[in-house]
């Protein structure tokens, strides 16, 4: 099984935090490999989890992921674009 995902690698302070956000899961490292490298750790550790609770093809599909022909993809949207919202 496969799953693709989009991450996103921030600078904080003096690391780097790496996210997935459809999965609301992240990790840092010094450097942006390592926060990579560290991230796909605390990804394959959540989806071990999950599976050990038999709960993965839930959690995939409640986090908008769709599977076609044995790989998890996250649904694209239709639109996408960024705002400002003055509140």
């Amino acid at each position: 099984m496969n799953i693709n995902l989009k991450i996103e690698v921030f600078k904080e302070d003096d690391v780097y935090v790496a996210l997935a956000p459809e999965l609301s899961v992240s990790s840092f490292g010094d450097t942006i490999e390592d926060a990579k490298k560290s991230l796909k750790e605390a990804i394959e550790a959540f989806i071990e989890e999950c599976e050990h609770m038999g709960s993965l093809d839930e959690v995939l599909e409640e986090s908008g992921f769709q599977k076609i022909n044995d790989v998890w993809t996250f649904k694209k949207p239709a639109a996408e674009e960024e705002f400002a919202l003055a509140i």
